[in-house]
């Protein structure tokens, strides 16, 4: 084996053992789909209710993991956020902020 596929080969072990790979988009899409109910299709509310479209990547994932650890009282996102993964909240946080408003 040449250097560099022993390189390659240890970048790519690296990733895997730390978990670093590409979220699945229909998945993300799938999570977010359960957030339509109170935050309107795509991120978009109705009037009462925060929309997450075009909201900026980092402010949606710091509110959802307050939520998840109890530091921002809410009625039942405390509840709802404890369901994701950090990586998933990342995911959907990302997923929302890259919509448009």
């Amino acid at each position: 084996m040449n250097i560099r596929s022993k390189l390659v080969f240890a970048l790519a072990f690296t990733a895997l053992a730390s978990g670093a790979y590409a979220a699945d988009p229909l998945q993300v899409r799938s999570l977010a789909a359960s957030c339509a109910n109170c935050h309107g299709t795509l991120g978009v509310a109705q009037q009462g209710m925060e929309s997450l479209a075009g909201q900026p990547k980092d402010d949606l994932q710091k509110k959802m993991l307050d939520f998840k650890t109890g530091k921002k009282p809410a009625t039942i996102m405390h509840q709802l956020s404890k369901g994701y993964s950090d990586e998933q909240i990342e995911q959907l946080a990302a997923y929302f902020a890259a919509l448009k408003k």
